[in-house]
């Protein structure tokens, strides 16, 4: 015959103290796994606003051309900043860029290499005279789509 006390009474058993360990166990391990998750997310959202910044740089393809063109390439600005040299724009043909109303846009590949109209913002015209005479466009790749930094109208001939 078996002691009803000596075996513990009315207190929970050892299997139960364990069942009630793994549950607490599973609820605060799933919130962990939340928590990881979100902080991932966060990290990979972070990443791709980050990246969607392009920085500028020199090829150096116009090295070679006069210092006073290059240095004032270099100098060159619009409404949305620097535009950084030459050797960050490309040229385009009369045909890949209109004025209409006042306001330009520009023909250049998306990320697919298909030629898309895009809208040049008016804080992105550069202003000062063109001493090349060939249209220019500095165009920004981004998560969002594409954009114009600098654009540089030509003479159109």
């Amino acid at each position: 015959m078996s002691n009803w006390i000596e075996s513990g009474g009315h207190a929970p058993r050892q299997s139960s103290d364990a069942y009630l360990r793994t549950k607490a166990g599973q609820s605060s391990h799933s919130a962990s796994r939340w928590k990881a998750a979100v902080r991932i997310s966060c990290a990979v959202l972070s990443m791709a606003l980050v990246s969607s910044f392009s920085h500028a740089r020199d090829r150096g393809q116009y090295a070679n051309s006069s210092p006073e063109l290059k240095a004032w390439f270099d100098r060159l600005r619009s409404g949305k900043g620097p535009c950084c040299s030459d050797a960050d724009g490309s040229a385009i043909s009369d045909a890949d860029w209109e004025s209409k109303n006042g306001h330009y846009r520009v023909r250049i590949p998306n990320n697919t290499g298909e030629m898309e109209w895009i809208d040049v913002p008016d804080e992105a015209v550069i202003t000062e005279p063109n001493r090349i005479g060939r249209t220019m466009v500095w165009p920004i790749r981004g998560y969002l789509g594409m954009t114009i930094r600098c654009f540089m109208p030509g003479s159109m001939t």
